[in-house]
């Protein structure tokens, strides 16, 4: 794919599902992320939902009180199969109620998965987000490993391949099954989204299992743009040893200027070791937060 992006005139990022909701916001949190993205180039717009929570009914609810209108969206992108990140779908798409509706996705993100510790638990899609019943509510599957444009500088990264050093080893231990024999998942489907931005690049991740410094390093070699203005999302260090979250704040001490959004799985430890290493580049994700470039 050709690394050239055009820059983006204007990017707004509003969390419609995390954890945690502002006070007297009148908004529901919920264990999972959703991202409402609205970018512009020149007189172009383009509207897209990033994950879905866990459940459509606090989402559509914080989109009727943040007005967002569910019939007005471009696309959906799921960043993984997690069902924390892709449960409200099936109901998004009722309230969306349009046909074709692209709906893009890594290619094995219908397979099984599933942890084991202390007892077996799935995690994956919900049952009736099949192939066959999200393409009768109307969306339409572009599943693809690779990056995929969306719009004049909008990307997603596409599978993360090279995996820094010290995240080889995933914070989550799950497994997928594989002509009926069970192996660990390496999560392959987590994909992010990256904007191409005046002060450089903004990048949007759901969970970030391949590790967050891989998924910023891919950004920056698939775009060949070096300078990182944002990184945003859950980067599930809530099960991180310490080598790993100090090295992962050394990671992001070093780029310089880089503005910090996180929450979710990030974990409290990390988070507070984020906020104390980053100071004022540091902030909590939070339902409701809007964030404009």
């Amino acid at each position: 794919m050709d690394k050239e992006l055009c820059e983006l005139d204007e990017l707004q990022i509003t969390v419609i599902i995390e954890d945690s909701a502002g006070f007297d916001s009148g908004l529901l949190a919920q264990h999972g992320v959703s991202f409402f993205v609205e970018a512009r180039y020149r007189e172009k717009r383009m509207r897209l939902l990033f994950d879905t929570g866990q459940d459509a009914e606090p989402l559509l609810h914080n989109m009727q009180l943040l007005g967002i209108d569910p019939k007005g969206m471009d696309m959906v992108v799921l960043s993984h199969c997690h069902y924390d990140h892709s449960g409200g779908l099936m109901g998004f798409l009722k309230a969306a109620g349009s046909q074709r509706l692209p709906v893009i996705a890594h290619p094995t993100v219908f397979r099984p998965n599933f942890t084991i510790n202390p007892l077996l638990r799935t995690h994956g899609l919900f049952p009736d987000a099949s192939r066959d019943s999200i393409e009768k509510a109307g969306g339409d599957l572009l599943l693809t490993s690779e990056p995929l444009p969306l719009f004049p500088g909008v990307v997603t990264s596409g599978e993360i391949m090279d995996i820094v050093e010290f995240e080889q080893s995933l914070t989550l231990k799950a497994y997928t099954l594989s002509e009926g024999k069970v192996i660990q998942d390496r999560l392959s489907d987590d994909l992010s989204l990256i904007f191409k931005l005046p002060a450089g690049l903004v990048i949007l991740s759901g969970c970030s299992h391949p590790g967050i410094i891989s998924i910023v390093e891919k950004a920056k070699n698939q775009t060949g743009i070096e300078q990182v203005a944002a990184v945003i999302g859950g980067f599930h260090l809530i099960s991180a040893d310490d080598q790993r979250i100090n090295e992962t704040l050394d990671a992001f001490s070093a780029m310089e200027g880089a503005e910090v959004y996180t929450g979710h799985c990030t974990g409290f430890k990390a988070s507070c070791a984020l906020s104390e290493k980053l100071k004022k580049r540091f902030h909590k994700l939070q339902t409701g937060l809007k964030i404009t470039f």
